[in-house]
Formats: structure tokens, C-alpha cells, sequence
């Protein structure tokens, strides 16, 4: 069974509320038509109700008329969810009214009703920028405890019958979010990351840390984080498959780990590559993508307390629908379901 095929089952059978902010935009609404068609989430839409609809019957999208709908402008569902934003935001000397014209925000009213139980996770990105997506995101939901920065992971669908991975897939992390990790925070993408192997590829997590050394063969400063990060790591998550420093060939191949890192828990077959900065991260996922014929699905971010993910403005409909099917799994997995 292909990834996406069990991501649809699992959704279909823990059905989760997914808030999809841009209401009236096309592709959203072509994707989380076909959502709810398969049955594979509860859609809750936000924009003017006549707009929504409107557009939906130009389309010819039957079955949004079966997604809750909220408009950010009614005044009974910013008296609802402004107090929510007040309240975490007085400390920072935000005004009531300020908070009721920010709860009008369909970014941000979407992370309140997550916030407040009303929703599952969120996916927006379509029509905004990543920052306007991800600050509504800090703001409003933060992130799970012990974790203190958010990161993206790609899931690399690799061609039939590779060597490398689980189940033909391999995680990528962090390839879109943080430049320059310290220590702590990458040893942090590294817990995010086995989460992301567990909760939406459905795999056992076997983290490598990556590094221009394997086990001492250099000496660097950079090399010194992996090591820390590493360590951190352990004492996060022990029950973790996790070990580094490494070179991406001993992560990867078990003859090559067999003689640069013979006592390696990973014994050379990581499915989840932690990368030691954003430059090489970004830089691998897009060689490994273009280069080896490799499907990069994501980013999907992670360390959010509730799922919160990204659109490419330039997204079709049928990526849109495939990461509202993430999303709801990494609510289901964030439940434990």
C-alpha cells in the first residue's frame, strides 16, 4: 500500500477538523471539496459564507456545502475567540481591540479555534506568505513542551525497489524553516523529526545526525554541535534510535558503517537524515529530488503543540489535498490514536 493510501485510511478512520483559513480560494476549495467527498476530514472554512459558497457553484464543488463555514466578520465569533488571543498576548501589551481586529484574521482566527478545542490542525499557505502563516502559528498555538523551535521536514518518496529508508521513504529534516541551529535546537528537529517518521510515514524513527565526520575521523566546531546535539538528543528521547556524528554514506549504506562506524546503533540504515543546518538540508533535499527522481512531499512543519502546515503560493489542488491528509494524521498522532 503506498504512503498516501494508508495517510487516507488512518484520516477515514479518526476523522479530524481541519481549519483551511483562505475560504474562497480556488484550488483550497477544489482540494477540501475532494476531502470531503473521500470522507477523510471535517473541513471548516473561513470567509464570508456567500463568498465560500458563491465560489464553490462556480466551481462546481458539491460537497463544500458539508464543511462547517465561519465568517471572520461576524461579531459573535470574534467576541468568541478575541479574549482567547488577549489572553495570551497581554503579557506582550496587546489592547482588547487590538486583539479583536487580529482575531478577524483568518490566519489567526484559525489558530484560536485549534487553540480553543474547535479544530484539529490548520492548512493556509495558498494565498499567504510562510511568515504570515508560521507567526500566527508562534503567537497563538506555540510549541509542544520540551520543544522550542519549529522546523520542516520533507518525506522523500523514493523509486521502487531503492535500498535506502523504510517502506521506500526517508525523512529530511530540517530543509525549510531554521538557518543555523544551535545545539539544543537541532537535537530538538531530531525528536520533531522521529515524530514526523512515526506520525505521518508510519515508520519506527532511525535518526542519523549529519556531519562531515563519522566517529572523530575530523575536528571542527561544527562537527562539536553534531556531538552535543546528539547527546541532548539521547536525553530527550532515549527510547529513540538516534546516533551521530555522521557521515551521510555510513547513515545510509550498512558496508560503508560497518568500517567507519561499526558499533552504530543505525548499523547504516537512517531513515531520518538531521541535517546540521538549513543551507544543507535545502541544498540535499533538492539535489536528492531532481537528481535521483525522488517525490519531495512537505514541508511539513513541525514542534507545533497542534498541526500547523504550509502551502507553496504555486500549489495545485492536489498538494493542498494531500497536506491536509498530513495534517490530520499528525493530529491523530499528536492524540496518540
Amino acid at each position: 500500500m503506498q504512503l498516501f493510501d494508508k495517510l487516507s485510511q488512518k484520516a477515514k478512520e479518526h476523522p479530524q477538523r481541519i481549519v483551511l483559513p483562505e475560504g474562497t480560494e480556488p484550488r483550497t476549495l477544489t482540494a477540501a471539496n475532494r476531502i470531503i467527498a473521500d470522507g477523510l476530514a471535517h473541513i471548516i472554512l473561513i470567509g464570508d459564507p456567500k463568498e465560500v459558497l458563491g465560489m464553490a457553484q462556480e466551481l462546481k464543488l458539491d460537497h463544500i456545502k458539508y464543511a462547517t463555514i465561519v465568517n471572520p466578520a461576524d461579531q459573535a465569533v470574534i467576541d468568541r475567540y478575541a479574549p482567547l488571543f488577549f489572553e495570551l498576548r497581554k503579557s506582550k501589551g496587546i489592547s482588547m481591540e487590538q486583539a479583536r481586529l487580529t482575531t478577524a484574521n483568518p490566519l489567526y482566527l484559525g489558530c484560536l479555534m485549534v487553540k480553543n478545542g474547535d479544530a484539529d490542525g490548520q492548512v493556509a499557505g495558498a494565498m499567504n506568505t510562510t511568515g504570515n502563516v508560521l507567526r500566527a502559528a508562534f503567537q497563538v498555538i506555540k510549541t509542544q513542551p520540551g520543544i522550542d523551535v519549529v522546523s520542516g521536514a520533507f518525506l522523500m518518496l523514493l523509486p521502487e525497489g531503492s535500498p535506502f529508508g523504510t517502506d521506500g521513504i526517508l525523512i529530511f529534516a530540517d530543509c525549510a524553516v531554521v538557518p543555523d541551529p544551535s545545539a539544543k535546537e537541532l537535537a530538538q528537529i531530531a525528536v520533531s523529526a522521529g515524530q514526523t517518521a512515526r506520525d505521518i510515514a508510519g515508520i519506527t524513527p532511525r535518526v542519523a545526525m549529519l556531519s562531515f565526520s563519522t566517529k572523530g575521523s575530523a575536528k571542527h566546531e561544527r562537527i562539536d554541535k553534531v556531538i552535543e546535539a546528539t547527546a541532548i538528543a539521547h536525553e530527550m528521547d532515549p527510547e529513540l534510535i538516534l546516533d551521530g556524528e555522521l557521515q551521510a554514506d555510513a547513515a545510509l549504506v550498512p558496508g560503508v558503517a560497518q568500517s567507519k562506524a561499526p558499533n552504530s546503533a543505525l548499523s547504516g540504515r537512517a531513515n531520518v537524515l538531521v541535517f546540521p543546518s538549513l543551507e544543507v538540508g535545502n541544498i540535499a533535499y533538492k539535489l536528492v529530488q531532481r537528481l535521483g527522481g525522488v517525490e519531495a512531499v512537505g514541508p511539513v512543519l513541525q514542534g507545533l503543540a497542534a498541526p500547523v502546515n504550509d502551502l507553496s503560493r504555486g500549489a495545485f489542488p492536489e498538494d493542498i489535498y494531500k497536506t491536509i491528509i498530513m495534517t490530520a494524521n499528525q493530529a491523530i498522532g499528536l492524540k496518540g490514536l
